[in-house]
């Protein structure tokens, strides 16, 4: 208790208000991606206050973005477009209150090209500046605005087209329309700025949208902020879920030890063991935070798991303890019972967290941040068990025998003395037998029917067929399975950001982000063997799959057009850079896509293409792969980079960083079953069952809707620690069972631990299915797979492994 005193002031230490970093905790660390951006950070610069480009961005870019959905059958009417411009210039006219008292207005925070602020929507903006323009005239995906050249791929979606006008079709009717305010913020205040004027058309929106009484369109909204701002209000819709899940864990072990002999009750040890348990949470949690383990929303699943796990190791303490004799001392029953347990529950403590621990090799720093803490609290949860939790059982021992005694006093006229006596020893009941042993009832239904009827050679014919049917489903579901954290799973299910990703993903998912192909080193442009390879590598970009062809932007090829119809030598290194001054006063936009130096030397230079086809997670790994892969195959060192990648590295990382967790954690397992488990068939039949678990729960993810990502890879990591549990119990009592059958050892172990473990596995499913009741993806996710490892842990160590080790038990 004091231990847990000085510990708990650690909590003193846990974040409220601060922003944590999505991308920092849920992209792989030392990604491709980061490398890329730094080398994109140092070597180009952009200007948000006089040419903004979003696509030359190499960090995430600060906006606010409304996505505009006709009802009517296109958007490209004038009546629509009039009400799309009303919602336009509402925008523009909102002003956010600064802390002295100032107004904010749109345009002292908007990014600038020049002294105008960027338009959300070029052509939107076309069609201000003149509404008389044909909106049947337009062309897709790109078309010539107010003289200039302008991508509407990402920017006019649900397109129906028409007849090829060059590398464009006519635009006959689109659906939707994306409006995009970008902010300033390369400088601290202007950043700080923004993001006040942000909160603000956060605030506002629903308001305006009421005030505006939009008929013909509807609209969605997001900005740059609201990922982060949706994902920290979603930490806080768990908090009443745990004292919910607390609750009923205290509740499930009072009841599941109750029993009708007044002495041999274990509510009040039960309802012990939940406080041990938590007070494991508060040591361990505390001890953390006091060494500076960074605290991220996932660790909040951590007290449910723990507090289903904490419980179960007091389960097959009591089961022991009530095969003791009552007459025998308190040193006699308690030697009895560690001389039981103690090396299996040491055994499956050690394994769990190991399990956990192991996951500090993965990529993904909110995986290792859960995995430390929750390794470190079942550190704690072992030790209180066996010291204070144990203590707590020798003392209720000494009230058994007080109680006892006191039942067991002749009668006395005076009756109000016998009845205080037995509300003392509550609940009433009989005086039991001084001999006996209290068996509970699950135990006796293990021994003389669950037993006999699973060792049953029918039984065991069927066990064998359910088997295969379920690791045949299992492994189907494998190759199912996505892979990648969908953002929009970060928020809660009724927050606005859900149905922005999911207007977006119908109607703007033909394009994918416009990508950097960056020349990496000094090479002599006015080389044309130099130009003729650069030119084969833009092509080999060109010809791929998920590129279009017709919305290439190169400097280069641009220049070299430029040069020719000038009739200058581009082959001449001073002609080649003496005129690209000139070159950039008639083509401004390319004005920051060459690094020159002082020297006159280019260092480095980009070109962007534009992506398309990638909007499931499998194709977006596809398209990075491939890209990264011609970029690799290049004569001349490029790299390929957008802001996206850094998200999209998951998809890369995530199957290999899971794969090698399980491999580890189960060859952990292994060999400290072999050092604890006194015979190595047991060892391989405990790892049997790890492997068999997590194929089922990974196959059954996918016909769960449950993608692989950073937060379902804690849970498999979970689900080694769990099989290897339920296993370990039953094949180390088989072991060292002393029956001369396979059929009764394995009926002995059944009878032993097979309600302890049942006991194990409905308390965690208790303690984590008030998480099904969450409104968020990251904490129901957490519920399903973790039903899943107890269904199908229980399964193995209740059902398929009491028979298969009869098969190969003869061998022990």
């Amino acid at each position: 208790m004091v231990l847990t005193a000085v510990l708990g002031t650690g909590l003193a230490y846990l974040p409220v208000d601060k922003e944590e970093d999505l991308e920092e905790n849920y992209t792989p660390i030392g990604s491709p991606a980061k490398a890329e951006r730094r080398f994109v950070q140092d070597h180009f610069t952009t200007n948000d206050s006089y040419r903004f480009s979003a696509s030359r961005k190499s960090t995430e870019i600060t906006f606010a973005s409304i996505l505009v959905f006709s009802t009517a059958a296109s958007l490209l009417e004038r009546d629509v477009f009039s009400e799309v411009s009303r919602l336009d210039r509402e925008v523009l006219t909102l002003s956010a209150a600064l802390e002295d008292g100032t107004q904010l207005p749109y345009e002292e925070v908007c990014a600038r090209d020049h002294d105008l602020c960027v338009p959300s929507n070029p052509l939107l903006a076309a069609w201000q500046l003149d509404e008389s323009l044909d909106l049947r005239s337009i062309t897709f995906p790109v078309c010539n605005l107010t003289r200039q050249t302008v991508f509407l791929a990402g920017l006019v979606g649900g397109t129906i087209l028409g007849e090829r006008k060059g590398d464009s079709q006519l635009l006959l009717g689109a659906k939707a329309l994306r409006l995009q305010y970008f902010l300033k913020a390369e400088q601290e205040k202007d950043d700080k700025k923004s993001k006040t004027w942000l909160t603000h058309f956060l605030d506002q929106f629903r308001d305006m949208e009421q005030r505006l009484a939009l008929k013909k369109i509807q609209v969605v909204h997001f900005t740059s902020l609201s990922r982060q701002l949706e994902f920290e209000a979603t930490s806080m819709t768990v908090i009443p879920l745990f004292h919910l899940a607390y609750l009923l864990i205290i509740l499930f072990a009072i009841i599941s030890c109750y029993r009708c002999d007044c002495v041999r009750n274990k509510m009040s040890v039960a309802a012990f063991g939940v406080v041990s348990v938590a007070l494991a949470v508060v040591s361990g949690f505390g001890l953390m935070l006091y060494v500076g383990v960074p605290f991220v929303i996932i660790v909040a699943n951590s007290p449910f798991l723990i507090l289903g796990i904490g419980v179960d190791d007091m389960f097959i303490m009591i089961s022991a303890w009530q095969r003791t004799n009552l007459m025998d001392s308190i040193k006699q029953r308690l030697s009895s019972v560690y001389s039981q347990v103690a090396v299996s529950i040491t055994i499956t403590s050690v394994t769990n967290i190991l399990a956990f621990y192991t996951g500090i090799m993965t990529s993904f720093r909110s995986v290792q941040y859960f995995c430390i803490y929750t390794g470190t609290t079942l550190f704690f949860c072992y030790f209180y068990n066996i010291t204070c939790f144990g203590a707590f059982l020798a003392l209720d021992g000494k009230r058994e025998v007080v109680c006892l005694r006191w039942l067991k006093k002749p009668e006395t006229p005076d009756q109000k003395c016998m009845s205080l006596k037995k509300s003392c020893c509550l609940p009433l009941g009989s005086v039991p037998d001084d001999s006996a042993t209290g068996i509970h009832p699950m135990n006796l239904f293990f021994r003389d029917y669950f037993g006999p009827f699973l060792t049953s050679t029918e039984s065991k014919f069927f066990v064998v067929l359910i088997y295969i049917l379920y690791i045949i489903s299992s492994i189907y579901g494998c190759f199912q399975v996505r892979e990648g954290l969908d953002l929009r799973n970060l928020a809660s299910d009724d927050s606005y950001i859900t149905p922005y990703y999911d207007i977006d993903e119908e109607y703007f998912s033909n394009y994918g982000p416009r990508v950097m192909v960056v020349v990496t080193a000094s090479v002599e442009y006015w080389d044309k063997d130099i130009r003729q390879k650069l030119e084969q590598c833009m092509k080999d970009f060109e010809h791929n799959a998920y590129v279009d062809k017709n919305l290439t932007e190169f400097w280069l090829r641009t220049y070299v057009k430029y040069m020719e119809e000038g009739k200058r030598d581009l082959n001449d290194k001073n002609v080649f850079v003496n005129n690209i001054p000139n070159f950039f006063n008639e083509f401004p936009n390319f004005l920051y896509d060459i690094n020159i130096s002082s020297s006159n030397n280019i260092i480095s230079s980009r070109a962007f293409i534009q992506t398309l086809g990638i909007a499931s997670s499998t194709n977006k790994k596809k398209m990075l792969y491939q890209l990264r892969g011609i970029a690799e195959n290049c004569e001349i060192p490029l790299i390929v980079y957008n802001q996206a990648f850094i998200y999209f590295d998951q998809y890369a990382a995530i199957l290999e960083n899971t794969i090698r967790n399980v491999i580890v954690a189960s060859l952990a397992m292994f060999f400290v079953s072999l050092l604890l488990i006194p015979h190595p068939l047991c060892s391989l039949w405990v790892t049997f069952a790890i492997a068999s678990v997590i194929v089922g729960v990974t196959g059954f993810m996918a016909f769960w809707n449950v993608d692989l990502d950073s937060i379902s890879m804690i849970n498999l990591v979970i689900c080694i620690g769990f099989s290897f549990d339920f296993s370990a119990h039953i094949s180390y009592a088989f072991i060292s069972s002393s029956k001369p059958s396979v059929n009764q050892k394995s009926i002995e172990a059944l009878y032993l631990l097979g309600y302890p473990v049942l006991q194990s596995a409905i308390s965690t499913v208790i303690g984590v299915c008030v998480l099904a009741a969450a409104k968020a993806y990251i904490f129901r996710t957490f519920f399903k797979i973790m039903f899943l490892v107890m269904v199908f842990g229980a399964a193995h160590g209740l059902i398929f492994i009491p028979v298969f080790l009869t098969f190969f038990g003869r061998f022990v």
